[in-house]
């Protein structure tokens, strides 16, 4: 219960929904207040072409990506995977799949096991039900990469989980100096979430926005510039939140 309030607590504070919700107040007043109400749509207007323009939504993530990409692996004992997402009853896989995020992590983990040797920990649960996030990450790492992952830990529902109950996995065997792997945009919080709760981090980001060039159709809105929009803000808000309730 508490992960679908935080879900629906952030689809009305992110867009699109919020700057749907601004140009139907809008519309909603315009007869009793024209001006302020015109305003307000036109202000909820320009800010979803703002931010659906890919340029603004990859500035924004990028914002987020303030570690470098590559890791410094020698002093870590294990690698840590967090999940990214979960595709539920696709037809073409007879049941749960995994979203490109979470297979993009997964193919950067493998190629940090390959170079290091180190033993692999998959973390996710099923916060929507269905087959928990971390099983179908031990089985694509074992079937689409070839590397048999030593612990699965499929109880967490968000990052400050992954972080409390991967602790309660590593620190029996002695681990605390892990390789942390997620996406750039999402490593700020999920290391301060690992380190608060007594690891070692050596933050392994994969698939970096940064260094990405402006191009002239990066200007023009688009459904993926919202997106990216929306990941960054989520990102940030879900910042404030955590050190809010002292997750970091």
């Amino acid at each position: 219960m508490s992960w679908l309030l935080d879900n629906l607590l952030s689809a009305f504070l992110l867009p699109p929904l919020s700057l749907l919700v601004m140009m139907a107040a809008g519309l909603g007043l315009r007869k009793r207040w024209p001006r302020p109400a015109l305003a307000v749509t036109w202000l909820a207007l320009a800010m979803l072409s703002l931010l659906s323009m890919p340029w603004v939504g990859n500035t924004l993530l990028a914002s987020l990506e303030s570690f470098p990409p590559q890791p410094r692996s020698g002093e870590a004992q294990a690698i840590v995977v967090l999940g990214g997402g979960v595709h539920r009853d696709t037809p073409e896989y007879g049941g749960d799949t995994l979203k490109s995020q979470t297979l993009e992590r997964l193919r950067y983990a493998a190629r940090l096991h390959r170079a290091s040797g180190l033993p692999v920990l998959v973390t996710g649960g099923r916060p929507e039900g269905g087959t928990a996030e971390a099983v179908l990450m031990a089985d694509a790492l074992r079937t689409d990469f070839g590397i048999a992952p030593r612990w699965v830990e499929s109880d967490s529902k968000n990052t400050a989980e992954n972080a409390r109950l991967s602790r309660n996995i590593l620190q029996p065997a002695g681990i605390g100096r892990i390789l942390l792997v997620t996406h750039g945009w999402h490593m700020p919080r999920a290391a301060a979430t690992f380190e608060k709760a007594g690891f070692t981090v050596f933050p392994a980001p994969t698939m970096s926005n940064a260094k990405r060039p402006l191009q002239l159709l990066d200007l023009l809105p688009a459904a993926s510039g919202l997106m990216q929009s929306r990941t960054a803000l989520h990102e940030w808000l879900g910042l404030l939140w955590y050190a809010l309730l002292g997750r970091t």
